[in-house]
């Protein structure tokens, strides 16, 4: 009898580090553990280096989530990664261990994993957004991950969205998609909303001061039908669609798979509707993520178990 390979799959993430035994097509085969991220790059080594010792008998290679962009030969995180230590880009997750260790950007992961036993199982091209703080991307196509010249592909939150240079981004460039459809995005919709909707002049929220509106206050003036809060809402729908629609025409996917903080808050059939009108290509499903936060580990293991 053949022996099934297994991986260790570890998210790291800003505030915790999340590991579990992954097979080839995702299943997890044991409890999923979880840990407090170290401090620093030293400490964030030394606890990889535990945590593979620990499982090291049970596996035959480790998969690896991390944000930020990662190197063509998946070793290093080559990119700024601003939840994370001083150094974190220095180490070289191949040294960690005599298996292969193999790494991959989150959103990479996470499409990977949704592909494979999420909401995108069964389509050619899935495409996804991770709508968070931020907004972050992957698409996966006929098995294989989109990755670009140098493994910096999908950098979908810096889609530029207007010409005229309307607001600042985060990131210091001017009308990024994110800036304007992440749950950051909606914050800055509020409060220029606030400025310019006559409906704010009743709104439950008239005598906050406009830069205290929050996201939060946006969604559950929608959930108490607050005028203002719907307006606002509708105008980040209509960014996320603009970002989505171009997205489509681009990638010609199947499907595309919404995950993050703020999906649940997204009419998907309508969002799906919306783009079938607008885009030029083969129509598309709009689903929402199902693996949530175990995808970074399960798609990291099933990387790392096809790469070997």
């Amino acid at each position: 009898m053949t022996h099934l390979k297994k991986a260790l799959g570890i998210d790291i993430g800003g505030t915790k580090i999340c590991y579990g035994i992954v097979d080839r097509n995702g299943n997890v085969l044991s409890d999923i553990k979880k840990t407090p991220t170290p401090k620093t790059s030293a400490e964030i080594y030394d606890t990889l280096k535990n945590i593979i010792q620990e499982n090291y008998s049970n596996i035959d290679v480790v998969g690896l989530s991390s944000a930020g962009a990662v190197n063509l030969d998946n070793t290093r995180v080559v990119s700024s990664t601003p939840n994370l230590p001083h150094g974190y880009n220095n180490i070289d997750f191949s040294t960690l261990c005599d298996k292969k260790v193999y790494v991959e950007n989150d959103a990479n992961c996470a499409v990977v994993a949704e592909a494979a036993i999420g909401a995108g199982k069964g389509y050619h091209t899935v495409l996804m957004a991770t709508i968070g703080t931020g907004i972050g991307g992957g698409v996966y196509s006929d098995g294989k991950l989109f990755r670009g010249a140098q493994g910096n592909a999908l950098e979908v939150g810096s889609l530029k969205i207007f010409a005229d240079k309307r607001q600042k981004c985060t990131c210091g460039r001017y009308d990024c998609w994110e800036s304007y459809a992440s749950g950051t995005g909606l914050k800055n919709c509020a409060q220029k909303g606030a400025l310019e909707y006559e409906e704010f002049k009743t709104s439950i929220y008239k005598d906050k001061n406009p830069e205290d509106i929050t996201t939060y206050d946006i969604t559950d003036g929608v959930a108490k039908k607050d005028a203002f809060s719907v307006r606002v809402f509708e105008q980040w729908l209509y960014y996320m669609f603009i970002g989505l629609v171009s997205l489509t025409d681009i990638f010609n996917p199947d499907c595309i798979v919404i995950s993050g903080g703020m999906c649940k808050f997204i009419d998907v059939q309508k969002m799906e509707d919306n783009i079938n009108k607008e885009s030029v290509v083969t129509d598309v499903k709009v689903k929402i993520a199902q693996t949530e936060n175990r995808a970074g580990m399960i798609g990291a293991a099933i990387l790392a178990l096809v790469h070997t």
